[in-house]
């Protein structure tokens, strides 16, 4: 039989990204809780690998603050600080400002198009009280415009401090509201209108006003 030769090729993964990317999932699903102690051999088997990816990830997850290991001793996964959120979300807010001002040279119609339905899907998750797909659906529209930015420094790190926005998510630190969806409808009338300063002040404070929301729910329970 003939064989395509236009067929999408997926992208195979190591032991390693496949151990690291669901470890990562599981603490911050709280699958894994915070102080759980972790034991790579029951890991491995767990996951189908040896134990050199498993220890290769728990490294990666120790750089990047999801767990912590003590040399002869043990390896556990850390606590929340939920109050940790004053400390996350101006570094995140700063780039994906950036990544909105870069954007704007590289933008296309199917990108604001892509934009547009994105919110439109983020706004009837919100609506309908559907959070955690709110969450994925509002992180899809912010990774949209960081891939346009096409820069690989601010991918991976917003790539890892977006794995902490989702793990506090689940924990209850960080509430989705109503005015995101006004905001991002905002930042794509920017964009259509090339004004890179005005749509980078807008992501800004998208990013921010979560972290009063956060205080002002603390202070009401």
């Amino acid at each position: 039989m003939p064989v395509p030769t236009d067929h999408i090729k997926t992208k195979r993964k190591t032991a390693k990204e496949t151990a690291f990317n669901q470890l990562q999932q599981w603490i911050i699903d709280g699958t894994l809780y915070p102080g759980e102690k972790l034991n790579d051999l029951e890991l491995a088997k767990v996951l189908g690998v040896s134990r050199t990816p498993i220890r290769e990830s728990l490294q990666l997850l120790e750089v990047q603050g999801f767990v912590e290991m003590f040399p002869g001793k043990a390896t556990q996964v850390t606590g929340i600080e939920r109050d940790s959120i004053t400390d996350l979300l101006p570094p995140l807010a700063a780039l994906q400002a950036l990544s909105a001002e870069l954007a704007i040279p590289r933008l296309t119609e199917e990108t604001i198009a892509l934009l547009e339905t994105t919110n439109e899907r983020f706004a009837i998750a919100v609506q309908t009280r559907n959070y955690f797909s709110a969450l994925k659906i509002d992180e899809e529209f912010h990774q949209i415009i960081v891939d346009v930015a096409n820069n690989p420094y601010i991918l991976s790190m917003v790539e890892s401090l977006q794995a902490h926005v989702r793990r506090l998510f689940f924990h209850n630190s960080i509430v989705l509201t109503k005015e995101s969806i006004e905001e991002h409808n905002k930042m794509i009338q920017l964009m259509k209108e090339r004004n890179g300063l005005k749509v980078s002040a807008i992501m800004r404070d998208n990013w921010l006003r979560a972290i009063d929301e956060f205080h002002n729910l603390k202070d009401e329970k």
